[in-house]
């Protein structure tokens, strides 16, 4: 798995604001804090760089459809189903 972050960087202490019931229960249960935000946050930025990606690339991914919907696919010829 490709990694969108550079997992070796050095850690960098943050000041978070935590729905306090929350926190309890999260240090009830030993859920490490660091471990589960990083992992949380790593999904929400993959989500938000694919969805920029799709937003940067949608001309060309859109001509492209269009091509193939007007044209059909280079292969259409060799295709044997």
């Amino acid at each position: 798995m490709r990694h969108i972050f550079d997992i070796n960087a050095k850690k960098k202490s943050a000041n978070l604001s935590l729905n306090s019931s929350l926190l309890a229960e999260a240090k009830r249960l030993h859920i490490n804090l660091s471990s589960t935000l990083e992992e949380a946050l790593s999904k929400k930025v993959r989500q938000r760089k694919e969805k920029q990606w799709l937003e940067d690339n949608k001309l060309a991914i859109d001509s492209c459809n269009d091509l193939v919907e007007t044209s059909g696919m280079f292969s259409d010829a060799h295709r044997i189903f």
